[in-house]
């Protein structure tokens, strides 16, 4: 597939207000290393590669490690995630699926030991954040760039 349009062109202004939800997420204090790995494991689940491919070179970039990164799609069987981090891909999983089952009461539960009630809506705002980028990347047919 190559790629439709350049979304950016397209419509400036709707980049724009996009942009300020996924600047928000990234500035709301929310640990830059959480952020990333929602930004990869919803960018796992919506299959969207160009995304998986920029947001693991910038968690890499940022510290994150070659193991965690490729043992994300299977975080539940692997030792290498906190239990705050657990909490946070259950809840990413359960918002980018949304329509499948919802947001169970045990995933917000499982949050609520680690995160306020104010950091849970930062990180419910970064999930919607890459999941809308998700959407117009497949939607746009954006592709990563060979290294």
């Amino acid at each position: 597939m190559s790629a439709r349009f350049d979304y950016k062109t397209a419509d400036p202004a709707a980049v724009k207000a996009l942009r300020g939800l996924s600047d928000y997420a990234h500035n709301s204090g929310i640990e830059a290393r959480l952020i990333h790995l929602i930004e990869v494991r919803a960018s796992q689940i919506n299959g969207c590669a160009f995304c998986i491919d920029m947001h693991t070179r910038e968690a890499r970039a940022a510290g994150e490690t070659e193991q965690r990164l490729y043992a994300l799609n299977a975080w539940r069987e692997t030792p290498f995630f906190a239990e705050n981090e657990r909490a946070v891909l259950a809840l990413t999983e359960h918002v980018t699926r949304i329509a499948e089952k919802g947001v169970p009461d045990d995933i917000y539960q499982a949050l609520l030991p680690f995160y306020s009630t104010e950091q849970i809506i930062q990180i419910i705002v970064a999930i919607i954040a890459i999941n809308s980028w998700n959407r117009i990347a497949i939607s746009t047919g954006m592709q990563p760039k060979a290294a």
